[in-house]
């Protein structure tokens, strides 16, 4: 496991990063390094949090033995060409940023420098992300594991080739977006038949953390989970004819196809 671990970027995703590490116990808040170009927002993240602030990127890296580049895609070149004079051979650097490819990190890294490539989602900030980890030839197993334990300490994480990155943005990384439009569907109709708005939601939300987690813990497939709740002629089965009439898998395929053609186009 990684001594100390940095984080360059506060936004959404680095203060999730942050919080998830922190929360899990994997690492103590005095292990951890934040930068911010505005260092009055990392002040203050670090002031709730117990985190340690960088004020400069050689600082960050002179602390960190794994970064973690939490800043969009169209920052990466700035970022990268700041802090990459201070990368040496022992830092693992790790950047979350959507479409960008290993090739594309290395070329902006000391040569040798070792680089993993990370789909992480957004429910990472209530400690059930799913995150996809590729890396790149310099790192060893004990380094890869290491990077691997960093995300699972606030949800799931797969080593996975990078050709499959675009994959993993349509079916994870985007894929909150396509299960809230759910839960938002079943509490709409849950609202026509009369159930008050904010119950509906109580119900549609916890109706799919539950079925989720029956596919993650019986390891049934999906299929033979519905087909148990389909009774002969009953509720259900004339709903899912409903669903099948209306295109839900043609339709959720096709976006995932699309998020991940969008993020090869990146």
């Amino acid at each position: 496991m990684f001594n100390t671990v940095g984080v360059c970027g506060v936004g959404n995703m680095g203060k999730a990063i942050i919080k998830g590490i922190a929360a899990s116990g994997l690492m103590k808040p005095e292990q951890l390094w934040i930068y911010n170009i505005h260092t009055e927002k990392a002040e203050a993240f670090a002031a709730s949090t117990g985190v340690q602030v960088a004020r400069t990127p050689a600082e960050l890296a002179a602390h960190a033995e794994a970064i973690i580049m939490a800043v969009k895609p169209a920052v990466i070149p700035q970022a990268l060409q700041a802090i990459g004079p201070f990368i040496t051979s022992h830092t693992v650097l790790i950047s979350i940023a959507a479409g960008v490819t290993l090739s594309r990190l290395e070329a902006e890294l000391p040569a040798a420098a070792k680089v993993v490539r990370v789909m992480p989602n957004t429910p990472s900030m209530v400690g059930e992300g799913m995150a996809a980890l590729a890396v790149n030839e310099q790192l060893g197993a004990a380094e890869t594991a290491a990077a691997v334990a960093l995300f699972r300490s606030f949800g799931k994480a797969e080593v996975v080739k990078e050709a499959l990155m675009d994959a993993v943005c349509g079916v994870s990384g985007s894929g909150p977006a396509y299960v809230y439009l759910f839960i938002e569907a079943l509490a709409d109709g849950a609202v026509q038949e009369g159930m008050p708005r904010e119950l509906a939601y109580t119900f549609a939300a916890q109706t799919v953390l539950g079925a989720a987690k029956m596919v993650l813990s019986t390891g049934e497939h999906p299929g033979v989970l519905k087909d148990a709740v389909c009774s002969p002629g009953g509720t259900t089965i004339t709903a899912v004819h409903a669903l099948e009439e209306g295109g839900l898998r043609a339709t959720v395929a096709k976006a995932v196809i699309c998020a991940a053609e969008k993020n090869r186009e990146l």
